[in-house]
C-alpha cells in the first residue's frame, strides 16, 4: 500500500491546511495510506485523529530567534524528536513526507532526509517562518501561498519554489449559508458580522468587541468566537452570539457572514477568501511575533480584499520592531498598512498609549459602520477576496505529490 507521511503542528494553522491536502490525495487516489507525525503534547493529536488519520506523537521543542533558558531544554527535545521520527519513518516506509510547518515539523523533515525520503514543504504566510527556512534545506519542492514569497528564500532555493495557493478544506468551498444560519438560530434577513481571533482567541479583539459592541450591533448580529480559555462575561442576546470555539460548523457560519473581523493568520485570511468575504483585519504583532500577520494583512489590503486596523502597534509591515520615538522608515509593504486609522504615522512611528487604544476602538466602530452602509465597496472587496480564494491549493499540491511517489507516472 502506498503511504505518505505528513508533519506539522503546534497550532491549527499548521494542521488544517495539511488535512485539506490529505483529503485531496484521498479523492485522487482512494486507498492511499496517510499518517501524521506531530507534537506529543498539545492539540495536534485530537485534530488529526478527529479527521480519521493515524497519528504518531514525537517530542518537540520550540525554535526561538532570541535567547531563553528554555532553548537549552528544547534542543534536547528537538534531538529526541529527530530520533523518534527517524524510527517511525524507518518502520512505516512512506513514499514521501509533506510538511505543513511549525516547530514540530523540523525533526521529521531532517529525519526523512537522512533516510533518503523525499521532503516537500508548504508555507502559508507571506514570508517563510524559521521552520520553513530550515526545512527548505531538506526539501525537493517548496510550496507557497503567495507568488512573492519566493523572493524571501536564498537564490539557490528559488528554483524549488512553486506557488500553489493555500490549502483550504473542501467544506469551505461548498458551505451552505442557510446551514450556518440554522446553527446560529439567525433568520435569513439578519446581517452577520463574524468576529474571529484564531483558534485560541485574541484578547485585543475581544477587548475591542467589548468597547464597540453597541455600535457594532446597530447594523449586525455579531457572532463572536471568543477563544477557549479566554475569560468572557458578556451574555448572549438577540444581536450578540458569543462562542468559545466553533469547529465543525465554521465553514457554514463563515458562508453566512456578510463581513469578517479577525486576526490575519494564514488560516483566517485564506478561509475567508475561499468564502469570498470582505475582511477587517487586526494583525497580531509585538516583540513575541515575527510580523507574519502584519505582512499577510498588508497583502490582502493591497489587493482590495481587506481593511487593516492596527492595535497596540509595535511592529510595522516591514517586520521591524518599533518603539515610541523610533522610526522604521518606509517601503513597498508599508504603503497601505494602518493608513485607515492613522496608527502607522507619516514618520513611520507607532505610539502605544491610552489615546491610541481609544482611537482604535473608535476607528473599528467607524469602519464597520462605513462598510455596513456601502454595499458597492463590500461587493468590490468580496470579489477581490474571492479571486484570491478561487485557487484550489490542496488539489494542486496533491497532484504534484502523487507524481513524486515511487512508481507513479
Amino acid at each position: 500500500m502506498i503511504s505518505i507521511a505528513f508533519t506539522g503542528g503546534g497550532t491549527g494553522g499548521h494542521i488544517y491546511p495539511g488535512l485539506a491536502v490529505a483529503a485531496a490525495l484521498g479523492e485522487i487516489l482512494p486507498g492511499i495510506r496517510i499518517f501524521w507525525i506531530g507534537s506529543a503534547a498539545g492539540m495536534d493529536r485530537s485534530i488529526v485523529t478527529g479527521a480519521g488519520l493515524v497519528f504518531f506523537g514525537v517530542p518537540s521543542g520550540k525554535l526561538r530567534r532570541y535567547f531563553s533558558l528554555k532553548n537549552l531544554s528544547d534542543v534536547v527535545k528537538i534531538g529526541a524528536g529527530f530520533f523518534v521520527s527517524r524510527r517511525i519513518l524507518k518502520k512505516e516506509r512512506p513514499g514521501l513526507l509533506f510538511s505543513k510547518g511549525g516547530f514540530v515539523s523540523v525533526p521529521p523533515c531532517a529525519a526523512a532526509a537522512s533516510l533518503g525520503i523525499p521532503v516537500f514543504t508548504h508555507e502559508s504566510d507571506y514570508s517563510p517562518g524559521l521552520a520553513t527556512r530550515i526545512n527548505a534545506r531538506f526539501a525537493r519542492q517548496i510550496f507557497t501561498a503567495y507568488e512573492d514569497t519566493a523572493a524571501f528564500f536564498p537564490a539557490a532555493y528559488r528554483e524549488k519554489v512553486v506557488s500553489a495557493g493555500n490549502p483550504v478544506r473542501k467544506s469551505f468551498r461548498n458551505a451552505a449559508a442557510a446551514s450556518g444560519r440554522a446553527f446560529l438560530g439567525i433568520g435569513p434577513e439578519e446581517r452577520i458580522l463574524l468576529v474571529l481571533g484564531g483558534s485560541q482567541g485574541a484578547r485585543e479583539i475581544n477587548g475591542l468587541v467589548r468597547d464597540c459592541l453597541p455600535r457594532l450591533t446597530e447594523y449586525y448580529t455579531v457572532v463572536h468566537q471568543t477563544g477557549p480559555g479566554q475569560d468572557w462575561d458578556i451574555p448572549a442576546s438577540a444581536r450578540y452570539r458569543p462562542y468559545a470555539y466553533i469547529r465543525d460548523e465554521m465553514p457554514q457560519v463563515l458562508a453566512a457572514a456578510e463581513l469578517v473581523l479577525g486576526r490575519s493568520g494564514a488560516g483566517t485570511v485564506w478561509e475567508a477568501a475561499t468564502a469570498g468575504k470582505p475582511m477587517i483585519l487586526i494583525p497580531l504583532r509585538g516583540s513575541g511575533t515575527r510580523g507574519d500577520q502584519v505582512e499577510n494583512a498588508a497583502f490582502f489590503e493591497r489587493v482590495g480584499a481587506a481593511v487593516v486596523i492596527g492595535v497596540q502597534g509595535e511592529r510595522c509591515v516591514q517586520g521591524e520592531r518599533c518603539v515610541q520615538g523610533e522610526q522604521c522608515g518606509s517601503g513597498d509593504r508599508a504603503e497601505t498598512a494602518f493608513r485607515e486609522n492613522g496608527a502607522f504615522r507619516e514618520n513611520g512611528t507607532f505610539r502605544e498609549n491610552g489615546a491610541f487604544k481609544e482611537n482604535v476602538a473608535s476607528v473599528l466602530a467607524g469602519t464597520v459602520s462605513a462598510l455596513a452602509q456601502d454595499t458597492e465597496r463590500r461587493n468590490t472587496m468580496a470579489a477581490a477576496s474571492a479571486r484570491l480564494g478561487s485557487r484550489d491549493g490542496a488539489a494542486c499540491i496533491a497532484r504534484i505529490l502523487l507524481t513524486a511517489l515511487p512508481g507513479e507516472p
